[in-house]
């Protein structure tokens, strides 16, 4: 995450588009708000979720329309594209927008200007233009879903937001960030975590990433009544673990038919290894992952040691 706001930092200033990528749940309109915060465009940040918007509303909510456009144009509209004048446009959820709609999106992208409904004087766009999508374009491209040449002028600029699971080290952080908001939203006293605790939160996947974290936080907060709070305090942790293990397949782990079997031993010192990582090297919260005492796996960790020597 570091390099990504390294790289947000760098490209902040610029005028190009910006293309926000990740699954849902991992922020990307915090990414959109914090690279709008460093560009110092004085204009405003606004959002529009573009996915199920059909032609003619797309039009509209981007475009806006003069006094009798249409049936029930009474008043004129400014769009979002003007209300955004001299700050930035974000368009999320971009991989579901109509091919009309592209087609729409391009020409304004190319020639730098639009025009409102009913109008035949044009208009300049004076707005930075942020997408995101967690979808992916390469292959709706390939589909046929999503165009090539407006896939281009929108990714000048590209970042992806990694999903929870690949930055597990940021869990406690985001955990402890929440539960304080929850905490004082709630009007009651932050409360301690425990080890296993730790152990329960890194050893889940978190389809929902963030955001599902977040939800995990506030409900495990408005539960808890004293004490350490546990694993058993993650009843929204628990529900959506049981169902999101439901609906996988019962064999938790793959191999290539073609390549050999790793060996009991191998399989050991990986699990453990991944274990470690995972508890950022905590050796309670790694046992605790792991199912063992946390002096078995002090042990396991010296004859490892005393192997590689």
């Amino acid at each position: 995450m570091a390099s990504v706001f390294q790289y947000l930092e760098s490209v902040a200033k610029s005028s190009q588009p910006v293309m926000i990528c990740g699954e849902s749940g991992t922020g990307k309109e915090l990414i959109a708000r914090a690279v709008h915060t460093l560009s110092g465009r004085q204009g405003k940040l606004v959002t529009v979720n573009v996915a199920g918007l059909d032609d003619h509303i797309f039009n509209d909510t981007l475009f806006g329309h003069r006094k009798g456009a249409f049936t029930g144009a009474d008043q004129e509209r400014r769009g979002l594209v003007e209300e955004a004048s001299g700050g930035t446009l974000f368009l999320d959820e971009i991989g579901d927008l109509s091919p009309s709609s592209q087609v729409k999106l391009l020409r304004l992208l190319q020639e730098g200007e639009f025009y409102p409904m009913g109008s035949d004087r044009p208009k300049r766009l004076q707005a930075r233009i942020f997408v995101a999508t967690h979808q992916d374009l390469a292959e709706r491209q390939r589909d046929g879903a999503f165009r090539r040449d407006l896939y281009y002028r929108l990714c000048t600029h590209q970042v992806l937001i990694p999903p929870l699971r690949a930055r597990r080290e940021d869990i406690r952080l985001l955990f402890t960030f929440f539960a304080e908001q929850a905490a004082d939203d709630m009007g009651k006293p932050l409360p301690e975590f425990s080890p296993d605790l730790w152990a329960a939160l890194q050893a889940y996947e978190f389809p929902g990433n963030v955001r599902e974290l977040r939800a995990i936080a506030f409900d495990s907060v408005s539960r808890h009544h004293g004490g350490a709070m546990t694993r058993q305090d993650l009843h929204l942790f628990s529900h959506a673990q049981g169902a999101d293990t439901s609906s996988q397949d019962n064999t938790l782990v793959h191999f290539a038919p073609d390549n050999r079997l790793p060996t009991l031993a191998e399989i050991d010192d990986l699990l453990i290894a991944e274990a470690m990582h995972r508890a950022d090297h905590n050796q309670s919260i790694a046992a605790r992952i792991l199912g063992i005492s946390q002096p078995a796996l002090s042990k396991r960790l010296k004859r490892q040691r005393e192997l590689e020597s």
